[in-house]
């Protein structure tokens, strides 16, 4: 029997859980069975239980997982400031990340299947999207944080609906108008706010 290093154990872990994220955002949680995420992993389904405990285990470690990396990609590259709540909503909202379903946000990938999940992988996302809230919230209202979280969890909602709708319409056109007004919508929220603030 092979004696695997806690390092080895470690990265196969961190690779289960990186190649889920990615298909859970493509066929959603109900769409994605344990032997598929396995098999994109590379790893057969006995290995699983060795690593989660569960298929929501793995579920709400993902979701976390890929907020955190939207969160180290995006958000905190962007610059301080509007501008950089600027650049990030330009990012969300573009036809590139409309199409990039595995690359993009978990928000708009997944939002309606974690709204009917357990607590469990709820409070994943809660925690998850709070790091990425609080990234927005630093551009907008510094001085005033409670109110600034509340402005950027709206942000993200406007942003997320806008990139789920844009996405499931199938008239191209309308999808690329449908992206240019929510951009338009964030931007002028982002300029409200920072109008306001001067």
């Amino acid at each position: 029997m092979v004696r695997y290093t806690k390092e080895h154990k470690q990265e196969t872990r961190q690779r289960i859980i990186a190649t889920a994220g990615r298909r859970l955002k493509r066929d959603g949680i109900d769409g994605s069975g344990v032997a598929t995420l396995m098999k994109d992993a590379g790893l057969t389904n006995g290995a699983f239980y060795a690593h989660f405990d569960s298929k929501d285990d793995l579920v709400a470690v993902a979701i976390g997982d890929q907020l955190a990396t939207l969160h180290a990609n995006v958000v905190a590259q962007a610059a301080p400031g509007p501008a950089g709540l600027e650049q990030i909503v330009r990012w969300y909202l573009s036809a590139h990340h409309r199409d990039d379903r595995d690359d993009g946000c978990p928000n708009a990938a997944l939002l309606d299947e974690v709204g009917r999940s357990g607590d469990p992988i709820r409070q994943a996302y809660t925690d998850g999207v709070l790091v990425l809230i609080d990234g927005l919230a630093a551009r907008m209202t510094p001085q005033d944080p409670l109110s600034a979280r509340v402005k950027a969890l709206s942000l993200l909602g406007l942003m997320a609906g806008t990139l789920q709708l844009s996405r499931a319409l199938t008239d191209q056109q309308l999808s690329d108008d449908l992206l240019e007004q929510g951009l338009h919508n964030a931007l002028a929220l982002i300029r409200q706010e920072h109008d306001h603030d001067d």
